[in-house]
């Protein structure tokens, strides 16, 4: 399903490009496993091809998906409950999904959270870590460097902002 070369998405770390494919024997069992390079922090993963699809692992978007998303951010926010800690929760499992579009979601919620009312410490470092997942998948389906691919999303977020701010 994965070529060495591919550009794909491991749901926890961000975008990548398959290395290697290779065969390796663990705990006396030998399987296929796909190396994973991320660049935007530096991390190489090695996960069973068998399981590849298990663990959320997807080809980057294409640029019509790109599009999608960037209507995602600039939409309207969620309604998110009150307490902190289960709209941590919420987002946490949107993240885990691996879906673009629930990551967008996140990703936009947050931003117009922080805008309006503040993030806790913990929203904050999810909404870093959010971004950066974002931005290393619209660095390979823009053909962006990590930096590039940073300013794009961000800006993007400043003008969903400015729109939801527009009275009608």
């Amino acid at each position: 399903m994965f070529d060495i070369g591919d550009k794909v998405v491991y749901p926890h770390h961000g975008a990548g490009t398959v290395i290697t494919k290779e065969m390796q024997t663990v705990l006396g069992e030998s399987r296929e496993y796909l190396t994973i390079q991320i660049l935007h922090n530096d991390l190489t993963v090695n996960v069973p091809a068998e399981n590849a699809e298990k663990v959320g692992l997807r080809k980057v978007i294409d640029e019509k998906a790109v599009q999608r998303v960037v209507d995602v951010l600039h939409g309207s926010g969620t309604d998110m409950p009150k307490n902190w800690n289960r709209r941590f929760k919420y987002n946490r499992d949107k993240m885990k999904t691996g879906d673009i579009f629930e990551l967008a979601e996140v990703v936009r919620n947050l931003s117009l959270r922080e805008q309006d009312k503040g993030l806790s410490t913990g929203e904050k470092q999810m909404f870093v870590k959010a971004k950066k997942i974002l931005s290393s998948e619209f660095m390979y389906a823009k053909e962006m460097d990590e930096e590039e691919a940073g300013v794009w999303l961000d800006g993007l977020l400043t003008t969903a902002s400015e729109v939801a701010v527009v009275p009608a």
